[in-house]
C-alpha cells in the first residue's frame, strides 16, 4: 500500500513521475479554482462597497444642499417674524399722521400708544431695553461714557442716560450712552 500526503490528489510516494506531474497539476487547478472564487467574492463585495460609498457620499452631498438652503431662507427670512411685529407701529403711525386737525393730546396719546407698540414688538423678538438708573454702577459691557462729571455720588456710577442702550439676547446691539461720577 502506498502512502499519501494530506494534500488532495496527492500522487504515492513510489509514483511516476507522470502521476506527480499529474497530482501537482491537479493541485495548481483547485488552487487556481479557489483563488478564482475568492478573486470573484472580492470583486461582488468591492463593487458593494463602492455602491455603499457612492450612495453616502450622494446623501451627504443632498444633507449639505439641503443644510445650505435653510441657512439661504434663515437669512433671507429670518427678519420676517421681526417686521410682521413692527407692521402694527407702522400702521399707527399712518392712522397718527391721517389726522387733520389733531389735538398736542391726541398726538401725546397716539405716540405713547405706538412707542408701547414698537416697546412689545422689540420685547417678542428678544431686543432688550438697556436704561440704566441714576446711582446704578458703570457697566462697560452695555454702557458707554460718554462724560466723566463730578458728583455727589459714588465713582463710577451713572449720572445720567444720554441715549437708551439695546441688546438682542445677551449681546450688545447699542450700549446706553451715560455720564458717569468722577472720583472725588
Amino acid at each position: 500500500m502506498t502512502e499519501q500526503t494530506n494534500m488532495p490528489h496527492a500522487a504515492p510516494i513510489d509514483a511516476s513521475p507522470e502521476e506527480v506531474e499529474a497530482a501537482m497539476a491537479a493541485n495548481v487547478a483547485d488552487e487556481i479554482s479557489r483563488l478564482q472564487n475568492e478573486l470573484n467574492e472580492l470583486k461582488a463585495k468591492n463593487a458593494e462597497m463602492a455602491d455603499q460609498y457612492l450612495r453616502a457620499k450622494a446623501d451627504t452631498e443632498n444633507m449639505r444642499r439641503r443644510a445650505e438652503e435653510e441657512v439661504s431662507k434663515a437669512r433671507k427670512f429670518g427678519i420676517e417674524n421681526f417686521a410682521e411685529s413692527l407692521l402694527p407701529v407702522c400702521d399707527s403711525l399712518d392712522a397718527a399722521l391721517a389726522i387733520q386737525n389733531a389735538t398736542a393730546e391726541q398726538l401725546r396719546e397716539g405716540s405713547d400708544a405706538t412707542l408701547r407698540q414698537l416697546q412689545h414688538a422689540l420685547e417678542r423678538n428678544k431686543v432688550i431695553i438697556v436704561n440704566p438708573a441714576a446711582n446704578d454702577k458703570f457697566d462697560p459691557h452695555q454702557h458707554q461714557a460718554i462724560a466723566v462729571v463730578p458728583a455727589e455720588q459714588e465713582a463710577n456710577t451713572i449720572v445720567s442716560v444720554l441715549q437708551k442702550g439695546y441688546l438682542i439676547a445677551d449681546r450688545v446691539l447699542r450700549p446706553a450712552l451715560v455720564t458717569v461720577a468722577a472720583p472725588k
